[in-house]
């Protein structure tokens, strides 16, 4: 597996990532989904990486810088046919290893609080994160649960 900087051009990529938001949108509540649009992934706060096996897209991850010191993992998706493969497990790292290399001593991401977002949360528990309050411009919301990371 190779993680890759970027790929947003690329038509694997925009494909996986509208199957992440549709599948995101349409297992929770509306208003109660933020898994961003390829437009959203474009900002200039923003940092994607892509994973691969050659010619074939395994996942997508992306930082949102939010301040000098915190970080919001965004729009962290496996494709299906390569789950439970470690492919989340790896981009995670990656993600928290950019994070700790540009500085960040936090890292935050919001969730579903629903059954299909559990296999999910116990990846990001896995790896330390905790339940924390709502940051930057979320809000408390049944259908979300929010996590951090100190690094």
């Amino acid at each position: 597996m190779k993680i890759i900087s970027g790929g947003l051009d690329d038509p694997l990529v925009h494909s996986l990532l509208e199957h992440h938001v549709r599948t995101a949108r349409s297992e929770t509540a509306v208003g109660s989904a933020h898994a961003l649009d390829l437009d959203g992934l474009k900002s200039a706060d923003m940092k994607f990486w892509s994973a691969w096996e050659g010619d074939t897209l395994l996942g997508v991850g992306a930082l949102k810088q939010l301040s000098q010191s915190h970080g919001e993992i965004k729009s962290m998706h496996t494709a299906q046919a390569n789950r439970r493969a470690g492919v989340g497990t790896a981009m995670l790292r990656h993600i928290i290893e950019s994070a700790h290399g540009m500085g960040l001593t936090r890292l935050s991401l919001e969730t579903g609080s629903w059954a299909y977002f559990h296999p999910a949360r116990a990846l990001y528990r896995s790896h330390g994160f905790v339940e924390c309050p709502p940051f930057a411009d979320y809000v408390t919301d049944p259908n979300s649960i929010f996590m951090t990371l100190e690094l």
